[in-house]
């Protein structure tokens, strides 16, 4: 249960230490003859082919949640005035009040997500009377969430309950083989799907139920249940054995996880739904050339083999609270590798216990939903303003996105947009710039504004992505049909 605290918050650290993946960009919905705007509604085709040089054609870096690295590190009060302390600390740090170190965490529920799709392939061309996808790639899927009580009671312990139950993670590893197909199926709607076959490589989930840390006199003690599910082909947990604290006797816990290699573990079909409707010659002159979207992306599963469980017992345990620092080679208390000392700290957390195998499990994919509406500029068509609404249904790792953008299309061969979005996490600004002549596609784009930067240029704020394509590019509309008014795919 304990151990399972330790891994979560090494992951928290590594991850703001500069552990970025990538991810679509919202930004680019409403940019036309965007090579990857089929990912975000499968209705949306391009004016050209195109094909993905691997890697390179859709290299993306982005994170978002509401836990940053400014929230984790401070300025070390020891910093020139002990011999070799260096300059930055841990919020853990005794100098530091419990005021200033907590400030920076939500209240509520505290959440790092990531996701990565990463390009093998990427292929695009029209054929079939519409236009066509087929695509390669790796995807991953990350969630982290930690409760305000978990890092008060880690710095300041002066209540007499504490409650983890927001607690949590989950990861999701899979290859997707996908193929996609949209058309125009009337006049004023295009329509689009997307199937996909998924070769599950890892899924985790750990949760906790009723989790508290209770003063009893001088004691901590710790309840509640805590279990782990891991599905990776020839995965199996490390023990180690314990000595109970509470009672007389000796156990076998969770020390870790041996691997004999990587593999499929699972196999499921996901499946992307789209449209797009463009209102023309409405009685209501106003409706003229509106846009409607709605697109419904990752529903499906993967069907996992025997995975491993580990549970702990829900017996009370005592827990000696968080050692500020660790003791150097000279036995004195050190502060500057903070985020390895709270690691160690939690094997006295230790009490996951192995139940074996699990028989096998389903896992539902995270599905997005995606509504949008885009209006032209009644006198210069080329400029165009879009609302974009996007929902991520994953439970304790949902979250929600609305973006306001000002698109422009200057030349057949160039557009982009900028944009202000309002998330579940913060407020912030994006734009995307696409350049398609033909014979090739460069994009450069940020759904997030980099803010503050510690050391190394690392961001402050967890919220931030860039992203770059370079794609081979074939084809085009007709000069003659450049400047009619009418949907661009």
């Amino acid at each position: 249960m304990k151990t399972y605290k330790k891994y979560l918050l090494a992951v928290a650290l590594m991850t703001q230490a500069g552990t970025m993946t990538a991810q679509i960009l919202n930004s680019a919905y409403f940019t036309d003859d965007f090579k990857y705007r089929h990912d975000l509604n499968p209705a949306y085709g391009n004016e050209q082919g195109y094909a993905a040089i691997p890697i390179l054609g859709n290299l993306n870096m982005s994170l978002q949640g509401s836990l940053g690295v400014g929230d984790f590190f401070f300025k070390n009060p020891d910093y020139g005035v002990k011999p070799g302390a260096k300059k930055t600390t841990t919020f853990m740090h005794p100098g530091i009040s419990a005021d200033e170190a907590l400030k920076g965490f939500d209240k509520g529920a505290n959440t790092i997500l990531m996701d990565m799709e990463l390009p093998i392939v990427s292929v695009g061309f029209k054929a079939f009377e519409g236009y066509n996808t087929i695509e390669l790639k790796e995807r991953v899927h990350l969630g982290l969430s930690m409760p305000y009580d978990f890092f008060k009671f880690a710095k300041n312990m002066t209540n007499q309950d504490y409650s983890f139950d927001d607690m949590g993670m989950n990861a999701l590893s899979y290859t997707e083989l996908a193929f996609g197909h949209s058309r125009q199926l009337f006049e004023n709607l295009r329509v689009g799907a997307k199937v996909k076959l998924l070769f599950g490589t890892v899924h985790a989930d750990l949760t906790m139920e009723n989790m508290h840390a209770n003063l009893s006199g001088d004691k901590w003690l710790i309840d509640g249940k805590a279990k782990a599910e891991l599905n990776m082909k020839g995965a199996k947990f490390k023990e180690k054995e314990e000595e109970y604290k509470s009672k007389p006797g000796k156990y076998q816990r969770v020390d870790g996880i041996d691997n004999d290699g990587a593999g499929l573990a699972g196999f499921g079909m996901g499946l992307d739904l789209g449209g797009v409707y463009e209102f023309k010659d409405c009685s209501v002159e106003w409706l003229d050339n509106l846009k409607v979207s709605l697109a419904l992306t990752d529903l499906g599963f993967i069907s996992w083999s025997d995975g491993i469980v580990a549970e702990s017992s829900g017996d009370k345990f005592e827990f000696e609270g968080f050692q500020m620092g660790y003791k150097d080679k000279d036995g004195e208390r050190s502060f500057d590798n903070g985020g390895d000392n709270i690691s160690d700290d939690f094997k006295d957390f230790a009490n996951l216990q192995s139940k074996g195998s699990n028989g096998g499990s389903t896992t539902a994919l995270a599905a997005t939903m995606r509504f949008g509406l885009e209006y032209p500029l009644p006198y210069y068509d080329k400029l165009t303003f879009g609302s974009l609404l996007s929902h991520r249904f994953d439970g304790k790792y949902s979250w929600t996105e609305e973006r306001i953008s000002a698109n422009v299309k200057p030349l057949s061969w160039v557009d982009g947009g900028i944009n202000v979005a309002f998330t579940s996490f913060c407020t912030t600004m994006g734009w995307i710039l696409n350049f398609h002549p033909v014979g090739m596609n460069v994009f450069v784009g940020m759904d997030h504004m980099i803010g503050k930067t510690g050391a190394s240029m690392i961001p402050l704020d967890s919220n931030v992505s860039f992203n770059f394509g370079l794609n081979v590019a074939w084809g085009g509309k007709k000069k003659s049909d450049r400047n009619l008014n009418t949907l661009t795919f």
